[in-house]
């Protein structure tokens, strides 16, 4: 009895050592490409395989073959190059970037640039062509044409980075500032511009203000000339009415107010004091 579990306990051990085994082989002979991921197959052998595995799970050759996994999705990188314009002006430009590799060329972009293609690739062509493309353009221009310089980026830089096996998905100029020379020249030209718009309101000002002027002493010269014609034709019977007209309104303003009293003449009604 003692003998028989011997032997099973020995055939259950040598059971689970083979399942391990085996569980461990193919544990190696798997690998997982997950989504939006592509794979290129390096073999010891052969060296990279010219295909590239989708998505899902695959097997391999352990110990002779070995997955190298790339991410295929669109992903976004910031370059920032300090360059010059046409008319020699300092420009510092920040170029964002949306780029994913082509799945078709990973295996020659995997023997040429390695893993890191981004970090091999797209500082230098972005600088290259930011320096070709601003160097076409004035400082006013590039502010001016900001679209047209955006546009001749991309397209030179899309076509540029087809040569290695890049896809640029979009390309957007998100900082463009000039140097401290040109920027204190601008804002020196702003301000220029600001007292050269309030000289002229002031001119205009004094310009109103005179024909104003003008207008109101043509009036009274106006004004005058008919009291003239006036006087020559009725004598001082107008001043006359005039005066009368005058101390009318004067004494009705003078009877609305509760200061002013009327006494009699030779009266002395208000203080009944005695005639001296």
């Amino acid at each position: 009895m003692a003998a028989g579990l011997q032997r099973l306990f020995n055939n259950l051990g040598r059971l689970g050592i083979g399942v391990a085994v085996v569980g461990g082989v193919v544990s190696q002979a798997l690998y997982n490409v997950n989504a939006g991921h592509r794979a290129v197959i390096f073999d010891r052998f052969t060296g990279v395989k010219d295909y590239v595995t989708g998505e899902g799970t695959h097997f391999i050759i352990p110990w002779v073959q070995r997955p190298v996994i790339y991410d295929c999705r669109s992903r976004p990188r910031n370059v920032a190059v300090t360059t010059g314009s046409k008319d020699l002006q300092n420009v510092n430009i920040t170029l964002r970037i949306l780029f994913r590799p082509l799945a078709a060329q990973l295996p020659k972009m995997y023997m040429s640039l390695g893993e890191d293609y981004d970090e091999r690739v797209l500082p230098s062509i972005t600088t290259e062509v930011l320096k070709a493309v601003v160097a076409q353009f004035d400082a006013g221009e590039l502010i001016t044409q900001r679209e047209n310089v955006s546009h001749r980026v991309s397209e030179e830089l899309t076509e540029r980075a087809k040569q290695f096996g890049l896809l640029l998905d979009d390309i957007s100029l998100t900082h463009l500032t000039f140097g401290h020379d040109f920027t204190t020249a601008v804002e020196a030209k702003q301000v220029a511009q600001q007292d050269a718009e309030k000289a002229r309101f002031y001119v205009e000002k004094a310009e109103q203000q005179k024909l104003a002027a003008i207008i109101a002493a043509e009036g009274d010269a106006k004004a005058a000339e008919l009291l003239a014609k006036s006087f020559t034709s009725a004598g001082d019977g107008l001043i006359e009415l005039r005066r009368l007209e005058a101390a009318e309104d004067i004494a009705y303003q003078m009877s609305r107010s509760r200061n002013v009293a009327y006494l009699p003449k030779n009266q002395s009604t208000l203080l009944n004091l005695p005639m001296q």
